[in-house]
């Protein structure tokens, strides 16, 4: 942190079109584009969405269309990836699909990228085919995508159109070390996935910063944070609300595949002991509460951390509650901001 004063950092939001209870794919879709339209109008910087298979309480697997979905039903906000999983598509097709985003949303999209499949084995085999172990090929991919992107692949045989010379951020995506040491020798912006792996969340950040190479997309480090949110008027609503996220991470951690879970009473503790102890290890960076709560609980986290920018996932049942919370959200930033 520069002398002793708080940094500003971006506030973005993460989205995986979450299906709840009782709603469909096309519920999630309009929601999702609602809270889009919300955070262009609150000041958040970028709105995400994830690629996911095979889990129905996600509808994001076709990430590429609902990026174009949202970017067309906005006008400002920054519409991406966190991200495309590289390894499940040919480094051309992604070329030639954001090389189109960017022709039709200048200067409005940006291409996060990921190693893992997204899914479970079984279906990243069904995905991936021949080529399951194509992870291996993660940093050769990320190199050749850049390749297809860049103005000099105008003489080659094989060529991105649209794509070529195409001005689209690309970010590295990571939940473990392994993707800091990518990060920082192609001199890339690193966004965390600190939202459900923040074991080696502190550890990544200083790698990545240490060995940082300075490149032509990026003087100096850049550090995303992905966090879990979940704001409401009261800590004791917020905390009733958050139940329907530690439901949905029950589902992570078990394998157990229900669409987003209605709150239940906190005291109830739907989880077994196991059960808890692996939920609260993956929400372990998680922003829960009243507008005095997550405030302070947010201000100290970037002093601690120093990141540029904090994304938020959030998982709420209730349409009307999951706005109010990014509401919540965005107040707190500008109240310790002075915006």
């Amino acid at each position: 942190m520069k002398d002793d004063a708080l940094q500003r950092p971006l506030f973005s939001i993460l989205d995986l079109a979450t299906v709840a209870e009782g709603k469909t794919p096309a519920d999630a879709f309009h929601h999702s584009l609602e809270l889009a339209q919300l955070a262009e109008r609150l000041g958040y910087r970028r709105f995400w969405l994830a690629e996911h298979h095979n889990t129905v309480s996600v509808a994001s697997s076709a990430t590429v269309v609902l990026i174009g979905y949202i970017a067309g039903g906005t006008t400002s906000i920054r519409v991406g990836a966190g991200g495309i999983m590289l390894p499940n598509h040919s480094p051309l097709i992604v070329a030639e699909q954001f090389g189109t985003l960017e022709a039709l949303y200048p200067d409005r999209i940006d291409l996060g990228l990921g190693r893992a499949p997204g899914t479970d084995q079984l279906t990243a085999m069904a995905i991936r085919g021949s080529r399951f172990n194509a992870a291996n090929d993660f940093p050769q991919d990320v190199l050749q995508l850049q390749n297809y992107f860049s103005a000099e692949n105008s003489a080659a045989k094989v060529r991105a159109i649209p794509g070529e010379g195409a001005d689209i951020p690309i970010w590295i995506l990571g939940s473990s070390t392994d993707s800091a040491h990518l990060a920082a020798a192609l001199g890339l912006p690193y966004a965390f996935a600190s939202h459900f792996a923040p074991a080696q969340f502190l550890s990544a950040i200083r790698i990545y910063r240490q060995n940082f190479k300075p490149s032509k997309r990026l003087a100096s480090p850049y550090v995303l944070s992905c966090v879990n949110g979940v704001g409401a008027a009261t800590d004791a609503e917020a905390a009733w609300l958050a139940t329907s996220l530690q439901q949905f991470f029950k589902g992570v951690a078990t394998g157990e595949r229900r669409r987003l879970q209605p709150p239940v009473d906190p005291g109830s503790n739907p989880l077994t002991p196991y059960e808890a102890e692996l939920v609260n290890q993956m929400l372990a960076v998680s922003f829960i509460g009243g507008p005095d709560k997550i405030e302070r609980e947010i201000k100290a986290f970037i002093k601690e951390t120093q990141v540029d920018e904090i994304m938020i996932a959030s998982h709420i049942f209730d349409r009307q509650a999951r706005l109010d919370s990014f509401r919540f959200f965005a107040e707190a930033f500008k109240n310790i901001y002075n915006i």
